[in-house]
């Protein structure tokens, strides 16, 4: 049961970063194709979402492994 359990988070976790992802990718295309300046992705919703998991994640390893 646990092992159920467990590869349920791990699936769950992986959808969400595809739609992340796959959401992130669009703001990239539309930025490109109105020819804005490169950070412009960046300060979307999804853009800043992945900034904070990408600078979160190791500070959350670290702490966790104390």
């Amino acid at each position: 049961m646990e092992l159920v359990v467990g590869i349920i988070k791990v699936l769950a976790l992986l959808i969400a970063a595809a739609i992340i992802g796959q959401w992130y990718l669009s703001e990239v295309k539309k930025a490109k194709a109105a020819k804005a300046p490169w950070y412009t992705p960046y300060m979307t919703i999804p853009g800043i979402m992945v900034i904070l998991i990408v600078i979160g994640l190791p500070i959350l390893i670290w702490y966790v492994r104390g």
